[in-house]
């Protein structure tokens, strides 16, 4: 069974292996014993902290096949981005020039930097390894986010932001981010993300041009990334886009990768999904899938399963099996959303 959960300290290998294997551009897990330790460390405390409004809080889970205990995957939300370190985007805005004299208009395209996401929870850390991208395993391990996020939805800023991972090659290089190690920053895009991934970002406020930047000015090639994905980011986009996700004009301030949002009330699996209760006995059999969560939140356990629900019914049989794997007991609660 594969089973979502959140991480512990034991799982420190694991999660270095990942960082490893998940390779440029994937900030949230830079390649760093101390600061993945710390991380684990800050997600055990954020799982058991009573919240009354959302401020750092960080849930890291991983996905577990328990046939032979191996994290094969990572999931993560983060409840309140910027309110310690800050967060930077670009805004996509536009300047209008116009002459009667001359009779001449002109729009120009410019980016800002900004902090306008401070306080927005986010959706991050996705990583499934490839011998499990299969059997719709990384839809359920995306899509079980918002399961979390209905629950506790108490834990988690109004708006819910993604930053989708923007061009670069298989070296790292990103075209966007060319000018402004040349022009600004003088370091390259590797060490430039691994900083951020790290939370050194002083640099930022130190090297980042300060005024409006003109794309028209930027080389063709940074222009023409500007808001597109990473062709491996493209299917994480599509789902985003299908629960209601939008891109409101803000960057990546590095690969021009585009951040997309949806209010969390919004976000269409946190709509759809249902609570139930569970009876445990003979599971009858069904051919739709769902995702399935505990209501807890340091035990919170979540999976996809095979159930037969009723119309009007607010009652499910579950196996011993799926019960025991969830951590439920008889009258329990469960959350549901069709896969």
């Amino acid at each position: 069974m594969l089973i979502i959960r959140p991480i512990r300290s034991s799982d420190f290998e694991a999660l270095y292996q990942i960082a490893e294997e998940s390779g440029h551009g994937f900030t949230s897990l830079p390649v760093n014993e101390d600061l993945l330790r710390k991380k684990i460390a800050r997600v055990e405390a954020s799982f058991q902290k009573q919240v009354d409004k959302p401020f750092d809080e960080g849930y890291l889970m991983v996905l577990e096949d328990t046939d032979t205990g191996e994290v094969v995957g990572t999931c993560g939300l983060e409840a309140a981005v910027g309110m310690e370190d800050a967060f930077y985007h670009y805004r996509l805005g536009t300047e209008v020039y116009y002459s009667e004299q001359i009779d001449v208009r002109n729009e120009v395209e410019t980016l800002t930097l900004c902090h306008d996401y401070t306080g927005a929870a986010e959706l991050c850390t996705l990583f499934l390894r490839s011998s499990y991208r299969k059997n719709n395993n990384g839809r359920m391990l995306s899509r079980s986010r918002f399961l979390f996020l209905a629950q506790h939805a108490q834990r988690f800023g109004e708006t819910v932001i993604a930053e989708m991972r923007g061009e670069s090659d298989e070296n790292g290089n990103s075209p966007f981010y060319d000018w402004l190690q040349k022009h600004f920053l003088g370091i390259d895009f590797v060490e430039a993300d691994y900083l951020s991934g790290l939370g050194q970002k002083a640099f930022m406020a130190e090297m980042m041009p300060k005024n409006a930047v003109y794309v028209c000015l930027l080389p063709e090639e940074a222009q023409k990334v500007i808001g597109e994905v990473h062709a491996n980011t493209r299917p994480a986009l599509n789902l985003l886009q299908a629960e209601g996700f939008r891109c409101r004009g803000y960057v990546d301030i590095f690969d021009g990768g585009p951040t997309v949002e949806c209010n969390l009330s919004d976000i269409r699996s946190v709509r759809e999904s249902r609570l139930l209760t569970v009876n445990i006995g003979d599971a009858p059999e069904s051919d739709t899938n769902f995702i399935i969560s505990n209501t807890q939140l340091a035990n919170y356990r979540a999976t996809s399963a095979a159930l037969l629900l009723t119309e009007g019914c607010n009652e499910v049989t579950i196996s011993p099996e799926l019960a025991a794997g969830l951590l439920l007991e008889q009258g329990d609660e469960i959350r549901v959303l069709a896969l």
